[in-house]
């Protein structure tokens, strides 16, 4: 499943590992993490499919991606 949303990956001195936030997705603060930043990243997806597989059982809209402009 391809999917546009945003990914934003952090390291968290406090929780010793990468905290992971969907933008799009505001219902808390961070929705996943991981002990490495490949770790992090794939739970990440795995957090999306399963929020946009939620979402559409639901019957709920799917958030607009956000758009950055293109880097020339």
């Amino acid at each position: 499943m391809k999917l546009h949303y945003t990914i934003v990956i952090q390291w968290s001195d406090e929780d010793n590992c990468y905290l992971v936030h969907l933008p799009e997705f505001p219902t808390q603060p961070f929705h996943t993490h991981g002990d490495t930043y490949e770790e992090a990243l794939k739970n990440a997806q795995e957090v999306l499919e399963m929020l946009v597989e939620e979402y559409q059982q639901n019957g709920k809209s799917l958030p607009e991606p956000n758009r950055f402009p293109e880097v020339a």
